[in-house]
């Protein structure tokens, strides 16, 4: 019997919620209806499936196969449908029965000595933390890593330069100007200069020489002119 929500308490005693408990004769749970014997009929016989059972599938009757069915007739030359309906009643294929046995693998061997778990991580060594010793190989790393880089690349670099020739060489030297002949009046071409102000011939040829060398840097014609920088 169940207590309504609107019920009034008795009076001078608590409201009483929830359900009355059942009488002593009372069993709980569910009610099992399979008759398997219990533990004695276990012990005493050991019930197996019958051949029967077991081979059943074997002796199912099959499905037909209507796709072999179809494909067959249009071999045939069947296009239509009633051409088709015609060539499956008068034909049958049925398709094969796959036991349930078929796609159950064998189980895999497993070694005897095959230890299940996973493996414990070995435990870092306080020595090389209390010592940097970490960040040191990482930093080590880091240098092989771009030594090699620059190596790589100064191959690369050397791989792809064309090596200069005595051609190449003279074209980017610059040429030395030559000096223009002083402009004379045919009738003074052959008459030398009035005033020589070397001492002799030899340190004339020592100045033209030192001038021709020196003219090679500076500017001008002539050679007399600033410094080239460039």
């Amino acid at each position: 019997m169940t207590i309504g929500l609107h019920a009034v308490p008795t009076l001078g005693k608590t409201k009483s919620r929830g359900l009355p408990c059942p009488g002593p004769d009372f069993v709980y749970g569910a009610v099992t209806t399979v008759q398997d014997g219990g533990v004695s009929e276990a012990i005493s016989s050991w019930n197996t499936p019958s051949l029967s059972s077991s081979n059943s599938a074997r002796y199912r009757k099959a499905e037909r196969d209507f796709v072999a069915l179809n494909r067959e007739g249009v071999k045939s030359g069947l296009v239509t449908a009633k051409e088709l309906q015609q060539y499956r009643a008068t034909h049958d294929i049925r398709r094969p029965i796959a036991s349930k046995d078929a796609h159950r693998s064998a189980p895999a061997r497993i070694p005897q000595d095959l230890t299940f778990g996973v493996s414990t991580r070995p435990s870092t060594p306080i020595s090389e933390l209390m010592e940097y010793k970490y960040a040191q190989r990482w930093l080590e790393e880091q240098h092989a890593k771009d030594r090699a880089l620059l190596a790589c690349q100064h191959k690369k670099a050397q791989l792809g330069r064309i090596q200069d020739t005595r051609t190449t060489l003279l074209r980017k030297s610059r040429p030395l100007e030559e000096a223009p002949s002083t402009w004379k009046l045919p009738r003074f071409q052959q008459i030398g200069p009035a005033l020589d102000t070397f001492r002799d011939a030899e340190a004339r040829k020592r100045a033209m020489a030192a001038h021709y060398s020196d003219s090679a840097a500076r500017r001008g014609l002539l050679g007399q002119g600033t410094y080239t920088v460039d």
